[in-house]
């Protein structure tokens, strides 16, 4: 195993994020990775991505290069990645997380912006909680890039955008971002900021060795919150935002803190519930957390999908 071929999207986050990887993994194997750049639905598709189905659009050509030999493995953005196992595909590891935020981009903070502010989004999750903390917003769906979704401000078509903090770092446009959300604010997607890497499950000496960059704290904490997309069936074009953390105390064993809501997309009600234990549990603290908000109603608020601006 001397040279190992990865399956990345085409697109400069992507690529730069799977050569992150590949140098790292050279690093500490002494392999020599090279990209395979991959076209998706996602890429191609100009409808939005709820109207394609959301979860899976940016990751089910690179599946089918994997399972085709084409690839050996691939990196992908762990918030588009579906909830439901894949057959013949095992994720090998969960590279370590960058700022999972979110952040909001344009020349003012969000209390700054003036009333009645046009502010572009994808994400039906960002849209619900927008308007939770400024009502008056007027939200627009956007598709595209980082830098063409940023392009629409210096145009004029919108006063700012929100976009993942952790993609900005890595294509170096941090100059943009006015505000970086706390999640006390706006709780970011399962799995955001981290990257998944797959390969086929019968590739056992594979997996081994792309386990020398799995993040076992990341890997806990995204499994949490990916549990509670699992149990409410919901994907990442859904008003779900999950937000967990693993902290290490000098005088006691790590504990695994998660924060979950579902908004409605009228961003007037919410549910948000929060819990913890030890890390080994994620999977278990997930779905304890997930059936709690569904008890309490979270599943009525799902059901809401227009983000049409208003």
């Amino acid at each position: 195993m001397t040279t190992l071929r990865l399956g990345t999207r085409k697109s400069l986050m992507a690529t730069t994020q799977s050569r992150r990887v590949a140098d790292e993994l050279e690093r500490r194997t002494g392999v020599t990775v090279e990209l395979v750049g991959v076209t998706t639905e996602g890429d191609v598709s100009r409808a939005h991505l709820t109207q394609m189905g959301g979860t899976g659009v940016f990751v089910s050509a690179l599946r089918d290069r994997l399972l085709a030999g084409e690839v050996d493995f691939a990196v992908h953005s762990l918030k588009d990645l579906p909830t439901a196992p894949a057959e013949g595909i095992t994720l090998a590891a969960v590279h370590r997380r960058d700022d999972p935020r979110d952040a909001l981009c344009g020349p003012a903070k969000l209390a700054d912006l003036p009333p009645g502010a046009r502010v572009g989004t994808g994400s039906p999750r960002r849209v619900a909680q927008l308007r939770a903390l400024r009502g008056d917003l007027k939200v627009v769906p956007i598709r595209g890039n980082a830098d063409t979704r940023l392009r629409k401000i210096t145009d004029g078509e919108l006063d700012a955008v929100v976009l993942a903090y952790a993609g900005l770092g890595r294509i170096g446009r941090l100059d943009a971002v006015a505000e970086v959300l706390d999640p006390e604010q706006m709780l970011p997607a399962p799995g955001q900021g981290a990257l998944a890497i797959e390969c086929r499950s019968d590739r056992a000496d594979l997996v081994e060795l792309l386990r020398t960059v799995d993040d076992p704290a990341t890997r806990a904490a995204v499994t949490a919150e990916r549990t509670v997309l699992a149990v409410l069936e919901a994907g990442c074009s859904a008003p779900v935002g999950a937000y967990a953390t693993v902290e290490d105390s000098a005088d006691a064993e790590p504990s695994l803190y998660l924060t979950a809501c579902v908004a409605g997309i009228d961003g007037a009600r919410q549910v948000r519930l929060s819990a913890s234990g030890r890390p080994e549990r994620a999977e278990e603290i997930g779905r304890e957390l997930a059936a709690r908000l569904l008890a309490q109603g979270a599943d009525q608020l799902m059901g809401e999908r227009d983000i049409e601006p208003r």
